[in-house]
């Protein structure tokens, strides 16, 4: 194993990069990729000397996964998982760099909390990292303070999910959306609607209730009255929004496919379990595909399929949200919303696209590429020289099933447990360091904090 960022050359892969699959070497010296050069070439024979090799006929090498929203439940909720446990997944799985929420205990609604996690992180992640500041109905003066650089955004949940960070006061909104000084990511389910349902389905069913009432309560109008209202306010201000893991087809309407993404203010992403699942998995999956927003019809899957290839949703995520085994077999009102993705997000999405459903080079767009474009991410989310060594190399004829003892999650289950991919993640590079080959880690290495070139 190449266990020290030094000068390396993986050769003779084929590169996914910026649109193009052709066969190519990669040059890396320290963190960063010094040279991307046709495979045969002169410039490669001649520049090889010195260099470890890291042979890669037949893999394809693809930037890094940049995973924009997952919890890690660091701190307070570690029992559930962790900033190591969970980086460590998603290396195995092709993610270098993730954007972790704030909801966590307690949540990051301080400057000064919100640098407590980067510190834990600097200690303990395997990928690079960077966390979002919390909004509430009332630290607008902390929001106010955040570094647009070095943070990667505002979230604001227009609607509650795990923990309680609901801002639903009027006044705070609008003053967040005309006033915030860095990107704001919201979560969009309209409250009053979802309370509604869930006090009509609780009466109805009580206790018994089956999960498959999950996306009657968190409706198409409970998304779309909320998204379309962020919408309006980011419009109103000016604001940059990015709107997160959207799940109906209606909400697409609200997105604009005309503007290249670097000059979109309005921004939207997917989540792979809304590209994969559909409530007719309910009956079979149960609590396991309990996510918030729900996972609803397969009309509305279909429809997200179709936005991501037209670009009206910008990128993937997985909103890696573990919880315990015992909390998802609690009855439906009682467990807990959210799901385990990040070690298996990028082989799912490599699975719809041996299946036809999306290009290989449009996966990487929406996964590596696009992500760093919306975030202005320094230096990373593409294979260039003078970029980090952020690499992941697949075998595309390799298949694997998801098993119980190869499942990395801290909590110990997936909801794709029992599947079988035709991919399989090889290695992992992060600044350069091989943090994963072939299911060993080399955790000599920490992550980078993650910086951004950014507008308001």
């Amino acid at each position: 194993m190449a266990s020290s960022p030094g000068k390396l050359v993986i050769k003779g892969a084929l590169i996914v990069n910026e649109g193009q699959i052709f066969k190519g070497d990669v040059f890396v010296e320290g963190q960063i990729i010094s040279g991307v050069v046709p495979s045969g070439s002169t410039e490669s024979r001649m520049n090889q000397s010195g260099y470890e090799t890291i042979p890669a006929e037949g893999l394809y090498l693809l930037p890094g996964v940049i995973d924009d929203q997952v919890h890690f439940r660091e701190p307070g909720l570690t029992y559930k998982g962790d900033i190591y446990s969970g980086s460590r997944a998603a290396v195995a799985g092709g993610i270098t760099s993730f954007m972790e929420m704030p909801n966590t205990n307690p949540p990051a609604l301080t400057q000064e909390l919100l640098e407590e996690k980067y510190q834990l992180a600097s200690q303990k992640s395997l990928a690079n990292y960077s966390f979002y500041m919390g909004a509430s109905n009332n630290n607008l003066e902390e929001l106010l303070k955040t570094d647009p650089a070095s943070v990667c955004g505002i979230k604001v949940f227009m609607g509650s999910s795990t923990g309680n960070m609901l801002v639903d006061d009027e006044q705070v909104l609008e003053d967040i959306f005309a006033n915030a000084p860095a990107l704001v990511a919201v979560h969009c389910e309209d409250e009053e609607t979802v309370q509604a349902n869930n006090r009509a389905f609780l009466e109805k069913y009580g206790e018994q209730a089956p999960v498959t009432i999950h996306p009657l309560i968190r409706s198409e109008d409970a998304c779309y009255l909320s998204s379309s209202r962020a919408v309006k306010l980011a419009k109103k201000h000016n604001t940059r929004l990015h709107v997160l893991h959207l799940s109906t087809a209606r909400e697409m309407e609200l997105f604009d496919n005309t503007l290249p993404l670097a000059e979109k203010r309005i921004t939207a992403e997917v989540c792979v379990h809304h590209l994969w699942f559909s409530d007719a998995d309910y009956p079979q999956k149960g609590n396991l595909i309990k996510w918030n927003p729900a996972i609803k019809t397969l009309h509305d899957r279909n429809a997200l399929r179709e936005a991501l290839l037209n670009d009206r949703i910008d990128v993937v995520a997985t909103d890696h949200a573990p919880h315990t085994m015992e909390e998802k077999e609690r009855s439906y009102f009682r467990a807990p919303s959210g799901g385990p993705m990040v070690q298996h997000s990028l082989p799912a999405m490599l699975e719809l696209s041996k299946e036809g459903i999306i290009p290989l080079e449009k996966v990487v767009g929406k996964m590596c590429h696009n992500p760093a474009i919306l975030f202005r991410v320094r230096k990373r989310g593409f294979i260039r020289k003078g970029f980090f060594a952020d690499l992941v190399l697949v075998d595309l004829n390799d298949s694997v099933e998801v098993k119980k003892d190869n499942i990395l999650y801290k909590c110990g289950w997936s909801p794709m447990q029992g599947l079988t991919f035709h991919s399989r993640v090889k290695q992992t590079f992060v600044n350069g360091h091989l943090v994963f080959n072939n299911g060993i880690f080399d955790e000599s290495k920490k992550g980078r904090r993650l910086l951004f070139d950014r507008w308001k």
